[in-house]
């Protein structure tokens, strides 16, 4: 029997100001106008940007003079009104029976500062776990958030998921771990307008063998829109680089004949897993001196 799993991934317009309520509220209605869309095109997961329902930009938030970088004033959030959103958000995954990953601000207990964060919602409407955003950017540790600790894995129908955001696409040990964590899909939700990191996402689905999710803001989907990388690196699906809020909806087949996708996982993931165990410890001969020996031809 094949092993498919139908996964969307979003680009929503990413708000950066968490001060207004209706803006927020427009958010989360966005979001939800795409997860109907996701539920009618048949995905099981639907993946959305960093910071959908919001990604507060760094000088909006700051307590300094305008202009100016300081601490982050997060008195000034309505967070009544996120959390009704996120609230809302899974009670539509309840009865779409559609699990939701959803980027937003997640509040600590006072002085404390926020967590940039992934939410993970089930198809029964439940938060069944959260991924906190471990390695932050210089402005946000110096003035934003708190780091998160831990890797995320959660399993839907038999496949396993991993979480990362954004700049976390610049720590190759993120995405090593996931892989000896045993994903099968990692999802990147970013909020960054950088063809590179794209070319980045691409490399990771070449060098661990499973799929990316690739989600970034509809603004920004000119330069790079959101996607779905195969094992092997080729993208399987993106939405369109117009501006808009779209899906990009791909199976991700477990027991896929493509030859990219067949060689990533099944040869090249466990050859890479033996490489690394061991496999050339008792055939190295340190011992022969033309081994030893580097300046003689």
């Amino acid at each position: 029997m094949a092993r498919t799993f139908r996964l969307a991934v979003a680009q929503t317009v990413v708000p950066e100001d968490p001060t207004e309520p209706a803006t927020l509220r427009e958010s989360g209605a966005g979001i939800r106008d795409l997860m109907r869309e996701a539920a009618a095109a048949g995905a099981r997961l639907v993946q959305f940007p960093e910071g959908a329902v919001t990604y507060p930009g760094k000088h909006v938030m700051s307590s300094g003079p305008p202009g100016a970088l300081a601490a982050s004033d997060w008195s000034r959030v309505p967070w009544d009104v996120l959390r009704e959103e996120a609230e809302a958000i899974a009670c539509l995954a309840g009865e779409l029976r559609l699990w939701v990953a959803f980027g937003s601000i997640h509040p600590l207990t006072a002085p404390n500062r926020p967590h940039n964060s992934l939410y993970v919602v089930s198809d029964r409407g439940s938060l069944v776990t959260r991924y906190d955003k471990r390695f932050l950017s210089d402005t946000e540790v110096s003035f934003m958030y708190s780091p998160g600790s831990s890797p995320v894995v959660f399993e839907i129908d038999g496949v396993r998921f991993g979480c990362a955001l954004c700049v976390e696409a610049e720590f190759p040990e993120v995405f090593a771990e996931y892989e000896r964590l045993d994903v099968d899909c990692v999802l990147l939700s970013v909020m960054v307008d950088d063809a590179a990191r794209a070319l980045v996402v691409q490399a990771y689905g070449r060098l661990y063998g499973y799929w990316v999710g690739y989600a970034v803001p509809a603004q920004f989907s000119a330069t790079v829109p959101s996607g779905i990388v195969a094992p092997g690196g080729r993208w399987l699906e993106r939405c369109a680089g117009d501006g808009r809020p779209a899906l990009a909806v791909a199976d991700l087949d477990l027991d896929a004949t493509d030859p990219d996708i067949d060689v990533s996982v099944r040869l090249a993931r466990p050859w890479r897993r033996r490489a690394r165990a061991g496999l050339y410890d008792d055939r190295r001969v340190p011992e022969d001196p033309r081994s030893a020996t580097r300046t003689a031809f």
